[in-house]
């Protein structure tokens, strides 16, 4: 009965390894692409990047969820983590077109500016995710 519960750890184990891989590119690529040092920022106790990376990172997770649920194959969901990633990425630009100064004020510790990006992260997340039905 155990060995039969545990025959898919295999596959879990590599779409988990997989999902840390993404979630480590991620938040690599994200934090160079943003001009403030968001892990800096919150290892100085600033809550505003906590909140507006945490969000992001919801945003990202939600999309390669779905992927993972979804893929034929480890390849699959690799390249639409991919594809969330560039989505989010996207987002962080078109969200700092009303909002002037947006990194500034979020590195300046301003919560309205993260809570508006890490929402507009986690939005588009949603909506990604729901748009892979592949």
């Amino acid at each position: 009965m155990v060995l039969q519960s545990l025959a898919g750890l295999p596959a879990f184990l590599v779409y988990f390894c997989e999902a840390i891989l993404a979630v480590l590119a991620y938040l690599f690529i994200y934090t160079r692409i943003t001009p403030h040092n968001e892990f800096e920022l919150i290892r100085n106790n600033n809550p505003a990047a906590a909140i507006a990376l945490g969000l992001s990172l919801l945003g990202f997770s939600l999309p390669l969820i779905s992927a993972i649920m979804h893929a034929s194959n480890v390849w699959d969901c690799m390249i639409w983590s991919l594809v969330a990633l560039i989505v989010q990425i996207i987002v962080f630009f078109i969200v700092r077109i009303p909002v002037p100064n947006l990194p500034q004020r979020i590195a300046d510790g301003e919560l309205a500016p993260a809570i508006w990006l890490g929402l507009a992260s986690l939005a588009f997340g949603a909506i990604n995710a729901a748009c892979m039905t592949y």
